[in-house]
């Protein structure tokens, strides 16, 4: 019989409540905008289509299948470009097919190539993203369905349409799908982020004190650290876009059980793929070489890297990672995953029963995965079933995506319903959960009145002044046996409980 929570059962049956009010609330969609973009889409993916068939490629391409010939199908687009056209291979899959994913094709330098992706998200942009939801949306409204009982992880998931998966990281297919997202007549759309929240959340379970320290002090920057490792540079040469690919193509993927040999080639593509240059303006494949390093390496798994290769020093750099500066967390794993074994479940941070077959990383990583998304759920509850109407405020949160919230919120609210978000999110909840042993923050970006999803921008919460927290004795009516019971035990108040019956007579 495997242990259980009430603070978990009690967390699902309110969160379930929270979410159906957001779910009947819904956001509001500018239809006339998604008619326009369904008729200019489907105008563009037909000119690039006849583009395409004019392509030295899609002659080839005829040649090799006639009347077989189906524009669309990788594995066919494949033989063509590197049997018959002579490009190089990214290599094979185990059947022993070339490769022809997105990310592999992404890797040959043609026009077809790019026209030929772009054409693909395009079509699946149409259909799955633009003609869905304007065949979901109801007198202007879109309601989303929230549901917390999909995932193994106990995170939440969304259909119909599914709201946490609309475009963001391509910008084309952002500013194209988000743009008919948009606030309330006379209203700010808001996005409320937890700011590094899963590695914050991670940090409560194996309390490595130099992940702490990171989290702690703001002045020292891990993914900054990293970056500098990984390319050799100084401090002073990080750009911000090194820096970015620092953290989202080592310590991220490291975190979520990547390896070395992934990273040294995702961070390799990246310095020709973004023109990565120092901030002296040295390009980083010139400075590379000036440190010895001038080709990637084999990135053959199984065999040892090559000294001198990018593939050897990432290598190292990811050895140092776990050996020398993440020990605890390293040897966390390791322990987390031997009781696992022993066990077949364990028990997450918020009181959920995770069980059954897993691999390591899935075992390592659920409970943090989860955990993050209860501090999301529990704010967004709080917000929704307690703050917001007892302050009789008419901001409305119209959705959520894992670590963030999606509010429709009046101008002259605006702050006020930054400073509740920001003490909920922050302070209230790391006193209801003390496990919670590093300081969350959060992170704001508000559309202009009437504006879209992709219209956002940072809004400063420095300035944001905290939530007046309301007397305990105004939650009682003067004269009930609960304000006299409050009347005799808070000696301190009765001057002020006095006061504030007079006005109200």
């Amino acid at each position: 019989m495997l242990p259980y929570t009430e603070q978990s059962v009690q967390l699902m049956h309110e969160g379930s409540l929270a979410l159906a009010q957001v779910e009947h609330d819904g956001i509001r969609m500018d239809v006339g905008y998604l008619k326009g973009a369904i008729k200019k889409t489907e105008r563009r993916i037909a000119r690039l289509e006849r583009r395409l068939e004019k392509s030295e490629v899609c002659v080839e391409w005829k040649k090799a299948y006639g009347s077989k010939m189906k524009l669309g199908s990788d594995e066919q687009l494949g033989k063509v470009l590197f049997d018959r056209m002579g490009f190089k291979s990214p290599g094979k899959t185990e059947s022993g097919q070339h490769k022809a994913d997105e990310s592999s094709l992404a890797k040959v330098d043609h026009p077809f190539i790019q026209d030929y992706l772009k054409v693909k998200k395009l079509k699946k942009a149409l259909s799955t993203n633009l003609n869905g939801l304007l065949a979901l949306t109801v007198d202007e409204y879109l309601h989303p369905t929230f549901s917390l009982h999909v995932t193994k992880t106990y995170r939440s998931s969304s259909e119909a349409p599914n709201f946490q998966n609309q475009p963001v990281r391509n910008e084309m297919l952002a500013e194209l799908i988000r743009r008919a997202f948009v606030a309330r007549p006379g209203n700010h759309l808001v996005e409320l982020d937890y700011s590094g929240l899963e590695v914050n959340i991670a940090a409560c379970y194996h309390k490595d004190p130099t992940m702490l320290e990171y989290l702690g002090d703001e002045t020292k920057d891990m993914h900054r650290d990293c970056a500098m490792d990984l390319y050799m540079l100084e401090q002073e040469e990080v750009t911000k876009q090194i820096r970015y690919y620092g953290k989202n193509g080592f310590v991220f993927p490291e975190f979520y059980g990547d390896w070395y040999i992934d990273c040294a080639r995702a961070l390799w593509e990246a310095i020709d793929k973004s023109h990565l240059v120092t901030a002296s303006g040295t390009p980083l494949r010139e400075h590379l070489a000036s440190k010895g390093i001038r080709r990637l390496g084999a990135l053959v798994p199984g065999e040892k890297p090559v000294k001198g290769t990018f593939e050897y020093h990432v290598c190292k750099v990811e050895r140092h990672f776990w050996e020398d500066r993440f020990p605890v967390y390293a040897q966390w794993r390791k322990d987390w995953f031997t009781q696992y074994q022993k066990k077949g479940w364990f028990l997450t941070k918020t009181g959920f029963i995770c069980q059954g077959y897993m691999k390591k990383n899935e075992a390592i990583n659920y409970p943090v995965q989860g955990s993050a998304f209860h501090c999301l759920l529990w704010s967004l509850t709080r917000l929704v079933l307690q703050e917001l109407p007892k302050k009789k405020m008419k901001a409305l949160i119209v959705g959520q995506i894992h670590d963030s919230i999606v509010a429709d919120v009046p101008p002259e609210e605006l702050d006020d319903f930054l400073a509740l978000a920001q003490h909920v999110m922050t302070t209230l909840l790391m006193s209801i959960w003390d496990w919670i042993i590093v300081p969350l923050k959060i992170e704001a970006d508000v559309s202009p009145i009437g504006g879209s999803w992709v219209d956002k921008k940072p809004y400063d919460l420095s300035g944001i002044a905290k939530p007046r927290v309301r007397k305990k004795w105004k939650r009682y009516e003067p004269g009930t046996p609960e304000w006299m019971s409050y009347w005799k035990a808070h000696p301190e108040d009765q001057e002020e409980m006095v006061n504030y019956t007079r006005r109200i007579k």
